[in-house]
């Protein structure tokens, strides 16, 4: 088995179970951290496509998928940042109005 194909496999499997989780699971943050999981498992195939055998068998490695990975790892932290804010809010609006209605 090869390493780009081992990282090819993890990466499906990090995907569906993540989806598994958005899918089945009402928790939101259960939901934000099931897609930072997905979204991981994006990022390990970005990673195996990067590498190829070339001429004799010597390992090329393409930079835009390495490119890509570390673009998408910084909006992903930024998105998670964002989701977790909207959820402390909310969470505090709920209080807020279940206490307004004693």
């Amino acid at each position: 088995m090869s390493t780009s194909l081992l990282f090819s496999l993890c990466g499906i499997v990090l995907f569906l179970l993540g989806l598994y989780v958005v899918l089945t699971t009402s928790a939101m943050l259960r939901r934000v951290l099931a897609i930072n999981i997905m979204g991981n498992g994006v990022f390990m195939i970005f990673i195996a496509i990067a590498y190829r055998r070339g001429e004799g068998g010597v390992l090329i490695t393409d930079p835009v998928p390495h490119a890509l990975v570390l673009t998408g790892i910084v909006v992903a932290v930024s998105a998670t940042a964002l989701a977790l804010k909207l959820i402390c809010r909310l969470h505090e609006l709920s209080i807020q109005s279940h206490q307004d209605q004693r």
